[in-house]
């Protein structure tokens, strides 16, 4: 896989001179076995009177900047360098009891995973739960991943993606009844579908590659894209994008994970002034490949003279 170079750009727009107050940034890619972060830059204008980071409850980095004085524009701009190696979801090995569904998790993971197994959006009618029970096999156990898969592949297929960029996330039901919504949207109808099965399953914030394969785009692209995070026993966190049909992390680079959306928003701070100085945002995000470097050759075997010796 080649090298990824992220650019992403965020610029707030003011009438006038306004003050700012503290912003929180999840920009930098979450490092792994499977993405290595090789350079990192985070440039702030105007320049914060303090930048500090930190890991939140998830693990996340997260930076928050300070600002004195008063502008009119805002502007962050986080460019990174990472090694993305990719894992296919179907190649992962699960433990012998969670390959058929449905399976339990042992106990000493249960208690670290019931928050995310826990249902966050309301389903009075149980629409979700009536459209994940539709991918299991009548009257015999089916099969984890391939259960799954069925349920990423159909969100793709039979929901319409509509890019939204006002904040905020539809329930999964409205989702399903509207028939179309954003990444995070069906990001979030597989968790709670996932759910409503007894899985526990993990928001996810990042960016997408779109590398042109013949005959395959990618959508969601230009932007920060979401995904979502499904918990099963020998495999771990697998990643599963129901907007593109990706099962693995292949072209998906993970910055945020957590238990809901609310608590993975890329950027997000405060201001003061009257409303109608907001002139808007605008947001650019571009991720590119560059020629992994090869190692360097082994130097050549050194040839000694007749006799052995140097």
């Amino acid at each position: 896989m080649p090298l990824l170079s992220v650019r992403h750009l965020t610029v707030y727009r003011y009438r006038q001179p306004v003050v700012f107050g503290e912003h929180r940034m999840m920009l930098r890619p979450r490092e792994g076995h499977d993405q290595r972060l090789i350079e990192a830059r985070l440039d702030i204008t105007p320049a914060p009177v303090e930048l500090r980071w930190l890991h939140d409850v998830f693990g996340n980095s997260v930076a928050i900047a300070r600002f004195a004085g008063r502008a009119r524009e805002l502007r962050f701009e986080s460019q990174v360098r990472l090694d993305h190696q990719p894992l296919n979801a179907l190649d992962f090995q699960l433990e012998e009891f969670a390959r058929a569904y449905p399976f339990s998790y042992g106990v000493e993971e249960l208690p670290d995973l019931a928050r995310s197994i826990e249902r966050h959006y309301p389903d009075p009618d149980r629409t979700v739960d009536r459209w994940a029970r539709r991918f299991l096999r009548p009257g015999g156990e089916t099969g984890t991943l391939e259960l799954l898969a069925a349920m990423t592949h159909a969100i793709g297929r039979e929901l319409t993606y509509i890019p939204r960029h006002e904040r905020g996330i539809q329930e999964p039901a409205r989702t399903l009844a509207l028939g179309s919504g954003t990444c995070r949207d069906f990001a979030v109808l597989l968790m709670e579908a996932a759910r409503a099965l007894g899985l526990a399953a993990r928001f996810v914030s990042g960016y997408l590659y779109s590398p042109g394969r013949e005959g395959e785009t990618h959508r969601g692209g230009g932007n920060t894209h979401a995904w979502a995070r499904i918990y099963l026993p020998g495999a771990g966190w697998v990643e599963f994008d129901p907007t593109n049909g990706i099962l693995g992390n292949r072209d998906l680079v993970r910055v945020a994970v957590a238990r809901d959306p609310t608590q993975a928003l890329p950027l997000h701070g405060t201001w003061t002034g009257f409303p109608a100085d907001s002139l808007g945002m605008t947001v650019e995000v571009s991720v590119t490949a560059e020629a992994a470097v090869a190692p360097p050759a082994p130097p050549a075997p050194r040839r000694l003279p007749a006799g052995g010796r140097p």
